[in-house]
């Protein structure tokens, strides 16, 4: 089956072209010639999900599946939440967004956070969604070198390590991301 993923975040496409191996002939927004900004107008990361997929089916024809994720922090209101990649600003910085995340949590006892992550799949004219979650605690530090965005300051329940200090594979095991995706494979495998 060909699918469609919407990115162009070669971190994304690393982390998930692992959780599907060769089930799937999975192509990309540059490879079917999608190279504009897809809108994101909305304000859950639910509805954002889904309006990447579904412009990608309409405009392209092509079946297609889309996710969005965000940081959540209860204690600051779900910030950064739908606004994670540009918390900080337009230059959707990661250093940028953590710090300014460490220093609204400056004198916050609550630390605990999550991400979260929704695949939208339009398949034909019909939407499927996929949700997953990583519930974790945000540190004061940055710590390890691996991931991108939030992963050396989020450290997942049950672990001593951010996700920025674990293998791509160790994080795959337990990341919101590849909860998500489990799931669509799952539907797909099935489907």
């Amino acid at each position: 089956m060909k699918l469609c993923f919407a990115t162009n975040n070669q971190n994304k496409l690393r982390e998930i072209q692992a959780l599907l191996g060769d089930r799937f002939e999975l192509v990309t927004l540059s490879d079917i010639g999608c190279f504009e900004e897809i809108p994101e107008p909305f304000e859950t990361i639910q509805e954002n999900a889904k309006a990447k997929s579904s412009y990608v089916r309409e405009k392209y024809g092509i079946d297609c599946f889309a996710d969005d994720s965000g940081l959540v922090v209860p204690s600051l209101n779900g910030e950064p939440g739908v606004h994670s990649a540009y918390y900080a600003g337009p230059q959707r910085s990661h250093d940028d967004n953590i710090n300014l995340l460490l220093r609204n949590l400056t004198n916050e006892t609550d630390r605990s956070a999550y991400f979260l992550t929704v695949i939208s799949l339009s398949l034909g004219n019909d939407y499927y969604a996929f949700e997953g979650r990583a519930l974790g605690a945000i540190i004061d530090e940055k710590r390890g070198t691996g991931g991108f965005g939030y992963d050396p300051v989020f450290v997942p329940d049950g672990q001593d390590r951010t996700f920025a200090e674990m293998t791509l594979a160790e994080k795959s095991q337990i990341s919101h991301r590849s909860i998500a995706f489990a799931k669509l494979v799952d539907f797909l495998d099935n489907h």
